[in-house]
C-alpha cells in the first residue's frame, strides 16, 4: 500500500489554553496486521471535551495522554483488511483508534455499526458515547418523573441535546442553557426544549428564574462554573444533579461556587459519573437511541471539520463552544 498513515501526536502539555503548538502532524507507515487483527480506514474522528483533561499530567479518572504518541480519540471507519473471523472487509466499525487515518485492532475494542438506518457519523454522537452519556446521566442519576423540571447546560451540544429530548419524552418541562441566540433557537425550535437561557446575554440567573417558575428538580451539568452556581439557587428539595463535565474550567479558568449551601439545605443528590465505567447499560441505551434516531424521533446536529490537519483547530473551537451539536473531523473526501 503506497499511501502513508497520517497521525497527530500530542507533543507538549498545555499551560492554560490548548494551542496548535501542543500538536504535531506526522506521517508513518500504515500498520501491518497479525493474526486476529483488523486494519481500519477511519472515516470520522470524534472530538470530545474529555480529551482536554487527558492532556494534563494530573491525577484523574483515567491515565494522561502520553507525549509523542497518537492523540486518543473515538473513530468510525471501514475494515479494509482482516485476519479476524468476526470482521469482514467492508464492515463499518467504531473504536478508539485515535487521531490518525489508519488504525489496527485485535477486535476486542471495536464494534460493528449498522449503517442501513443510521449514518456512520451518528455512531460517534447520538448513537455513541455522547448519547449513552446522556441516557445514563438522565435515567440513572437525574431519574426524572413526569411533570418535573429538568435543566441541561451545553444544551445545543451532542450530550445536552440528547438529554433534553429524552427528558421531554418522559413528560418533563425541559430548560436548556446555551451560548448565543442562535444556539438557543436551535435548542427550543429544533430539539423541542420548553425554554433556553442564553448565558452570553449577561442575565443568566434572571432568565433561569423566569424559565423555571416551579424551581428545578433535576440538572444535567456539562459545564460547571457560573451556570452550576445559578442552578443551585433554583434547586428544589431532594433535587438530583448529574455532573457529566466541567468544560468551563478545562482550560484553567476559575470555577465559582457560591451557592453550594443549597446541597445541604435542599438535601440534593450530586453525583459525578464516567460513562465508560457503566458498560452494563450500553446495550440497552444503544438499542433505544438507535431506534429513536432511525425513526427520526431523536434529532441531532453535527459540526464537521474537513481533514486530519484541522483537528487541533476544531478541538480548540469545541472548548470555546464554537460547534453546534457533535464535533467531528471527516478523514475521507466527501
Amino acid at each position: 500500500m503506497s499511501e502513508k498513515n497520517r497521525q497527530i501526536l500530542l507533543i507538549s502539555r498545555p499551560k492554560g489554553e490548548v494551542s496548535p503548538a501542543n500538536f504535531r502532524l506526522v506521517e508513518a507507515p500504515i500498520p501491518e496486521i497479525g493474526p486476529g487483527e483488523v486494519l481500519v480506514r477511519n472515516h470520522f474522528l470524534s472530538l470530545d471535551p474529555y480529551m482536554r483533561g487527558r492532556m494534563d499530567d494530573a491525577k484523574s479518572y483515567a491515565a494522561s495522554q502520553p507525549l509523542d504518541e497518537v492523540m486518543i480519540g473515538g473513530t468510525a471507519g471501514e475494515v479494509i483488511e482482516s485476519r479476524n473471523p468476526e470482521f469482514a472487509v467492508g464492515d463499518r466499525v467504531m473504536g478508539m483508534l485515535g487521531w490518525q487515518l489508519y488504525g489496527k485492532n485485535d477486535g476486542r475494542m471495536i464494534r460493528k455499526a449498522d449503517t442501513s438506518r443510521v449514518p456512520l457519523s451518528a455512531y460517534l454522537g447520538a448513537v455513541g458515547m455522547p448519547g449513552v452519556t446522556a441516557w445514563y446521566g438522565l435515567n440513572r442519576i437525574v431519574a426524572p418523573k413526569a411533570g418535573e423540571t429538568v435543566v441541561v447546560s451545553a444544551a445545543s451540544g451532542a450530550v445536552g441535546s440528547a438529554v433534553g429530548q429524552l427528558a421531554k419524552r418522559k413528560g418533563c418541562r425541559v430548560v436548556g442553557v446555551a451560548g448565543g441566540a442562535q444556539k438557543c433557537a436551535i435548542v427550543a425550535d429544533e430539539y423541542g426544549f420548553d425554554a433556553c437561557a442564553d448565558y452570553k446575554a449577561g442575565q443568566l440567573y434572571p432568565d433561569l428564574r423566569t424559565a423555571t417558575p416551579d424551581g428545578i428538580d433535576g440538572y444535567f451539568d456539562n459545564v460547571g462554573g457560573a451556570t452550576l452556581d445559578a442552578v443551585l439557587r433554583r434547586m428544589n428539595a431532594f433535587g438530583r444533579i448529574a455532573v457529566c463535565g466541567l468544560i468551563s474550567a478545562y482550560d484553567g479558568q476559575p470555577m465559582p461556587l457560591h451557592n453550594f449551601r443549597s446541597v445541604l439545605v435542599n438535601r440534593l443528590r450530586v453525583e459525578g459519573f464516567i460513562v465508560s465505567e457503566h458498560m452494563e447499560v450500553w446495550p440497552e441505551a444503544l438499542r433505544e437511541l438507535g431506534a429513536l434516531v432511525a425513526a427520526g424521533e431523536l434529532k441531532y446536529r453535527e459540526t464537521i471539520a474537513q481533514g486530519l490537519e484541522n483537528a487541533p483547530e476544531a478541538f480548540m473551537g469545541l472548548l470555546k463552544g464554537r460547534n453546534v451539536g457533535k464535533q467531528l473531523v471527516r478523514l475521507v473526501t466527501p
